[in-house]
């Protein structure tokens, strides 16, 4: 069983964020299997270390003054701008009763729908809730997209192999990943415009007939004179 250590140090629950994020420190809090709400303060750098290791499925050893804790990250908050770890829940866990924690699917090799195909994988779900005891949590579930040959292909929760001991909570029929067919461009066509000749052509005989018509006026009118 794999775990990650981590160190902490007391803290009073009022004791200002700002002064931590100064010292280097990330606020957290303990809580879980029977233990009071402790807040204590990690380091910001070691904290990160850990979450990248651990995520949400490896179990974090936290050592606590004298006691090491088995602890899961349970949940994180981060800042706005900068997307450091702000405040951390760290779950502790009971080593011999079951839990239940969140595992990301891994999706392993090509999917031929895609790459032969040229068809667009969507993975609506990149992980699934599990059951067992701590000891047989896994740390990410691979599976494989070799099976994706073509447009409307999927997989689903049940394609994934679990290790004796675990359990899936999430429906067997929840599709996890589906090779879309692309989109197909539209070409827009110049239209011609109908009548277009024509009414140019009405419009040059238009013109023509306004100017005899100017002309006849005129010499009209000139004979009148006369």
């Amino acid at each position: 069983m794999q775990t990650i250590p981590l160190s902490s140090q007391a803290r009073p629950a009022d004791t200002a964020a700002k002064l931590l994020v100064k010292e280097g420190l990330v606020p957290c809090i303990v809580y879980g299997n029977n233990m009071k709400n402790t807040s204590i303060a990690c380091s910001a750098k070691e904290l990160t270390k850990a979450y990248v290791k651990a995520g949400e499925s490896t179990i974090v050893e936290l050592e606590m003054g004298s006691k090491k804790i088995p602890v899961l990250f349970h949940e994180l908050q981060y800042a706005s701008v900068s997307g450091n770890i702000t405040h951390v829940d760290f779950y502790a866990i009971d080593m011999k009763k079951e839990i239940e924690a969140r595992i990301p699917v891994k999706f392993e090799g090509e999917a031929p729908g895609v790459k032969e195909l040229g068809g667009i994988l969507i993975t609506p779900y990149d992980h699934v809730i599990v059951k067992c005891l701590p000891t047989d949590l896994p740390h990410e579930l691979p599976v494989n997209m070799e099976t994706l040959t073509e447009f409307g292909s999927a997989l689903t929760v049940a394609d994934i192999k679990v290790p004796h001991g675990v359990k899936i909570e999430d429906d067997l029929g929840t599709v996890i990943a589906t090779v879309q067919e692309p989109r197909k461009e539209e070409v827009a066509e110049a239209v011609p415009v109908e009548g277009a000749e024509g009414e140019v052509a009405a419009g040059a005989e238009g013109d023509e007939a306004k100017a005899e018509g100017g002309e006849e006026g005129k010499k009209e009118e000139g004979g009148k004179n006369e």
